[in-house]
């Protein structure tokens, strides 16, 4: 009887330890929608103090709250926070007049952005990997004469510069025109004891060059939830090491996409999910920068452009010092 009654009193001191939103998706009204588990939206808000409203009847609504306005639409996997776009892993659903979140959504996309992880106490946050995409052998997109594989070193040695400034240590995967295994990338950040990994790439799309453009911000798919690109990553569904920090890897790559956005002001192409590989196997909070298209007209132009670069550095630094502002202990 002593042992059933302590565990009574653990699991009503977790309840009560426990965040707002955690709570709430296990209180609120919950349904089985296409085998997964949703969340009633409308007892969420209510129970974490936000307020729900229709935009437009059974198409899209926001929910309002003191520090972040959210925007959805039904069928949709396109979410905005703070007006930042933010893919999520399951559409939302519409069910007899009501919207519903994905429970695996409300845990590993509106917690981390709403109540950002922290660090333990006392852990800074003090050494940075850039991952250069490519090089060598793989010489990433091709528009032209421009190869990727240029653009993105050039880029890192940007950043590196910048944070270097910032009192961060930076190491870089390759630091020359080397080719390096996937799997290699995200292990030097491993043996260099990197807080953070953060590999830079540059987009392409010749079939529509003219039209598509912007910045995107990957990290990993939680586990047996559906990537955003799933082109080349991989792996399956399952768990992987680069998991056991999906919540930072997402504030992470909420923090890159807001400051690319908002200080260079290109199309906000959105927080996207993929299982590629140096996210798979991070042993810290990593994300996949793509932060232009080569094959735009304009945008290629810019990219090719010191002084562009220089800004681009500079937005990417701001991200990664936000970050490391909102999980250290204090911040």
């Amino acid at each position: 009887m002593k042992s059933v009654l302590l565990l009574v009193m653990a699991v009503l001191a977790f309840a009560s330890s426990a965040p707002a939103a955690q709570r709430a998706a296990l209180s609120g009204a919950q349904a089985q929608i296409a085998t997964r588990g949703y969340v009633r939206l409308t007892d969420w808000a209510g129970a974490n103090g936000f307020q729900f409203r229709w935009v437009r009847r059974e198409h899209t609504f926001q929910l309002s709250g003191a520090s972040a306005k959210i925007s959805f639409s039904v069928d949709s996997r396109e979410a905005q926070v703070n007006g930042v776009g933010v893919w999520l892993s399951f559409p939302v659903a519409l069910r007899e007049g009501a919207a519903w979140l994905a429970q695996v959504d409300i845990q590993t996309a509106l917690q981390p952005l709403l109540w950002p992880p922290r660090n333990r106490s006392g852990a800074t946050l003090k050494s940075v990997c850039l991952d250069p995409g490519h090089g060598g052998k793989d010489p990433g997109n091709k528009v032209g004469p421009y190869l990727e594989k240029k653009y993105t070193l050039l880029l890192a040695q940007e950043v590196e510069r910048q944070l270097v400034r910032a009192g961060l240590k930076v190491t870089l995967t390759r630091a020359s025109d080397t080719f390096i295994d996937l799997g290699d990338r995200p292990e030097a950040a491993k043996r260099k004891n990197a807080d953070l990994f953060v590999s830079l790439h540059f987009n392409s799309a010749e079939s529509s060059r003219t039209v598509v453009r912007g910045a995107e911000v990957y990290c990993l798919t939680p586990a047996g939830a559906s990537s955003t690109n799933a082109k080349g990553e991989g792996g399956g569904a399952g768990s992987f090491p680069g998991n056991r920090h999906n919540e930072k890897n997402l504030f992470l790559a909420y923090q890159v996409q807001k400051a690319l956005t908002r200080n260079l002001a290109v199309e906000d192409r959105g927080v996207r999910r993929a299982r590629f590989a140096v996210l798979r196997d991070a042993t810290m909070p990593a994300v996949l920068i793509e932060a232009g298209f080569m094959s735009h007209p304009e945008e290629g132009k810019r990219i090719f452009d010191v002084g562009y670069r220089r800004q681009m550095a500079r937005a990417i630094v701001a991200g990664l010092l936000a970050y490391k502002k909102a999980v250290e202990p204090g911040g």
